[in-house]
């Protein structure tokens, strides 16, 4: 994982309309990224959701929420218009962001070794230094916990 007090690696990537959306973007905002495997299961929807959910709490605190899977734009589309979710999504289908961020990795599943995304966020602030770390996210209360840590920083 890259470590809280580094430099957030810059990227750029499709969104749901196929437009790229680059970090540099939002300098001088705090930036909320969290990884996550996959539109329309369980997990990520239920992430996805709370973030959205509680997006107000984020803008109001001056921070952006951005969400990263290998599905494609298109896919996003859809998974944004089922949720009505208010925050942004990228696709990342060559798993290059993924890997910048050590969330793309080996993994067990059902017996099998395979690689996959590894549920984490970071929390960049506004001069682009990795401000918080969460290396294995459980979904539950994540969004809360996120939130906490940022208004305390702030």
């Amino acid at each position: 994982m890259l470590n809280e007090g580094e430099n957030a690696p810059l990227f750029c990537l499709p969104n749901d309309k196929n437009e790229n959306v680059c970090l540099d973007q939002f300098k001088d905002k705090w930036v909320v990224i969290y990884f996550y495997p996959r539109d329309n299961t369980p997990g990520c929807t239920t992430e996805a959701c709370d973030f959205s959910a509680n997006i107000t709490d984020f803008v109001d605190i001056d921070a952006v929420v951005i969400g990263i899977s290998p599905d494609s734009p298109e896919r996003h589309a859809k998974f944004i218009a089922k949720h009505d979710l208010k925050h942004i999504l990228l696709s990342d289908e060559d798993h290059k962001v993924l890997e910048l961020y050590d969330a793309w990795r080996k993994k067990l599943l059902y017996g099998k070794e395979l690689f996959g995304v590894i549920r984490s966020t970071y929390l960049i602030n506004p001069q682009g230094i990795i401000a918080k770390v969460w290396p294995k996210v459980k979904v539950k209360g994540h969004v809360n916990e996120v939130r906490d840590v940022l208004k305390s920083l702030k």
